[in-house]
Order: C-alpha cells, then structure tokens, then sequence
C-alpha cells in the first residue's frame, strides 16, 4: 500500500469531481493520442466523470479561448491539459495558462518534477508542469508523454482529487475557491 494509499478515510464518501481533457500538439489527432487516452482511462476508473476532452495545436491564443470556455462552463471542476509543457518553440502550455490563472499552484509543478525526477533523472528539468485556479476550477498541464501523464495522474492527482484523502485535498476546498477577500 503506498503513502497516498494509506490516507484514503474510507468513512468519508467519495465525491466524483467534473473533468475535461486537453491535449495540445501539432501532431495527435484522436486516433494516435496516447496521453490524452491514457489520462481519460484513469479519470473514469478513479470514478470521476470525463466531461468533455479535445485536441488543440500549440498556438497561444487557441488554448487560451478552450480554456477559458471551459472555465466559464460551471459543469466543469477540473481542468487537466497534456503536452506543449516543455522548452520548445512551439511549447506554449504553460504561456496560456499564465494567461487564464489568477492563482499558481506552485506546488504542483514542483511535486511533479521531484516524483519525476526519481523516474527520468535530470531530464525532468525540461518539464514545465503548472497548476492553477481560475474563477473557481482547477487547472493543470502535464507533459504530453503517457508515462508523465501516468506519473501527474497516478502520484499527484488522483489522491488530490478524492475527496476521502487525508489529511487534506483539493476537493475539499472547491466550494471556498471563489471567495474573495473584502477591501
């Protein structure tokens, strides 16, 4: 049983949280996107529910208006992107995110390359994973490879995202994420 494992308080319920899929790539269409694939199988069978996922190319302005979207869409809690994360030119992930975020979730992108790290070594330095909130849903952008999706899924969002993991998780918080301090 691993760490995370062992936190799960089976006398809480588990609450499936609303997720949709992005991957960002010149190349993937929906008959070769692995990633993409890879992170539905494991959303559903965690017991969540996959809401919507597209295929979107590297260019700024075309994630920053499908996200955006799906921010304004209530129905939709979680925002998980694959690809575009590394230190290309045409890897622009992370540059639409920083355009749609209102707070970092700096930890994330830390946590993802220190598990990834013990995994690929120094090569995790090319990765520039990012989380963040806007107007209340979660976002975060993975690697576009299966085994870094494998890795932010299985080691970081999964647990984070069960409602029963303790000590405490990112569902818990979801009702207080727009709240706003008075002047």
């Amino acid at each position: 049983m691993s760490d995370n494992a062992s936190r799960i308080d089976e006398s809480r319920n588990f609450r499936p949280v609303a997720i949709a899929i992005l991957t960002v790539s010149d190349t993937r269409t929906k008959g070769n996107d692995t990633s993409g694939d890879t992170l539905a199988e494991r959303i559903v069978k965690a017991g969540h529910r996959l809401v919507d996922r597209a295929i979107l190319r590297d260019e700024v302005s075309l994630i920053t208006a499908k996200l955006n979207s799906w921010i304004s869409d209530p129905t939709i809690d979680v925002i998980i992107t694959t690809g575009g994360t590394g230190i290309t030119g045409r890897d622009v992930t992370p540059e639409a995110f920083n355009q749609v975020i209102e707070k970092q979730i700096e930890g994330f992108g830390e946590l993802f390359r220190m598990l990834s790290y013990q995994k690929i070594g120094t090569s995790t330095m090319q990765s520039r994973a990012i989380g963040g909130v806007a107007h209340g849903t979660y976002l975060f952008a993975l690697p576009g490879s299966p085994g870094a999706v494998k890795d932010g899924w299985d080691d970081i969002l999964r647990w984070q995202l069960d409602s029963r993991h303790r000590p405490c998780n990112l569902v818990e918080l979801m009702p207080r994420l727009n709240e706003s301090v008075s002047a």
